[in-house]
């Protein structure tokens, strides 16, 4: 499934793989007429449950919706403060806020631009309930001291593993840390349903209401048990995230392969490639430098070269419209250096599985010509 490497076109940033097997899949449940929370939603919940040490699955219809249903099923809302860095998808910071919670910002540590564990620490309150590391670009967060600080203040821990499916720390898979971790299945993550979501937690009560709230609050039809909203997964989009489930591995494989070559063939001055912290499994949803110098210079040199290049996030969640208007009201700033640092040096390089070895030495070689003139 490689792309030509012809100079004159352009190598994108990502390209959603959509193949026969995912078209025979929606088709035949189509034919089926069961298309909504049937039996490809269940086959989809138990074989996902194998990427997260076997805990309990369910699937809802988006990223965003798994960390707004996540954070109901644990009880957590108004009063209630969570943890959450700024260097991210607004989605993380916009669940908290849609439970009627309040977002709390954490700094992040630079080599995995995860949380950063003792701000973590500086940051709890009274009032902190939770603490919501996100998995960014597919390398795992520090899970291993951010659950000791969790256990030793009695805080929940909401894994955003939303772009990070099958990375790991030391061996444990992210999403089986926490209270719950959260997937999306957009069609530009690693694997996708070409929309949908997935929760897992080892709490079959959590399971339960988390069921309870994406359908209504229903388990039997017309048996309103609590008060729920409608976050169904289809039967289609499950069709597409099994036959995706099946090709995780081989993409995961080569992304990885990938990344290794860019690794070792980037060699700019000014441009620093992604570290692996001991122990993670980054599993490259993005592969991400850091451009020292003019980046903006940078990035035009690189879409010159036919090259797809992009900033996530260029704005840190705390400096966008809807938070940081109430924390001007409210007298309130975040010291958060390295998120700065983190939002005006990335780019995200080409890593998806379709790139061939003549796009991964043009990616390098367009990279290089950048020299030390930014």
């Amino acid at each position: 499934m490689s792309m030509s490497s012809d100079p004159r076109e352009t190598i994108p940033a990502a390209r959603p793989a959509i193949g026969d097997e995912e078209i025979e899949a929606v088709v035949r449940v189509m034919r089926s007429g069961r298309v909504v929370q049937g039996p490809e939603v269940a086959a989809f919940e138990e074989g996902f449950s194998e990427l997260v040490a076997g805990r309990h699955c369910v699937a809802v219809n988006s990223g965003t919706s798994a960390l707004h249903l996540l954070l109901l099923a644990l009880g957590i809302g108004p009063g209630d403060e969570v943890i959450v860095p700024s260097f991210s998808f607004a989605a993380s910071a916009n669940a908290v806020r849609l439970v009627g919670a309040d977002v709390v910002f954490a700094d992040i540590e630079p080599g995995s631009f995860g949380l950063d564990p003792a701000a973590v620490e500086a940051a709890i309150t009274p009032r902190t309930a939770a603490i919501m590391p996100v998995h960014l670009y597919g390398h795992p967060a520090a899970m291993d001291r951010i659950m000791a600080i969790a256990e030793k203040h009695k805080l929940s821990v909401v894994e955003d593993a939303c772009q990070a499916h099958a990375a790991a720390l030391n061996g444990t898979p992210v999403g089986s840390f926490g209270a719950g971790g959260t997937f999306s299945f957009y069609p530009t993550k690693n694997m996708h349903s070409l929309e949908g979501g997935m929760i897992s937690t080892a709490d079959a009560e959590i399971a339960r209401t988390l069921r309870l709230l994406r359908n209504q609050g229903m388990e039997q039809r017309y048996a309103n048990e609590i008060v729920g909203a409608n976050m169904r997964m289809t039967d289609v989009a499950a069709a597409v995230g099994r036959v995706q489930l099946t090709k995780l591995a081989g993409w995961t494989e080569r992304r990885q392969a990938n990344a290794a070559f860019l690794d070792a063939h980037i060699t700019a001055p000014n441009v620093t490639t992604p570290p692996v912290a001991e122990g993670a499994r980054h599993v490259y949803h993005q592969y991400t430098i850091r451009v020292r110098g003019d980046r903006d210079a940078a990035m035009a040199a690189l879409t010159e070269a036919g090259i797809g290049n992009a900033v996530y996030y260029p704005t840190p969640i705390h400096r966008l419209k809807p938070y940081w208007e109430p924390d001007q009201k409210a007298g309130r700033t975040w010291d958060l250096p390295e998120t700065e640092r983190a939002a005006a040096e990335v780019v995200s390089l080409p890593v998806h599985p379709a790139l061939g070895q003549g796009d991964l030495e043009r990616i390098a070689d367009a990279v290089n010509a950048l020299g030390e003139n930014l």
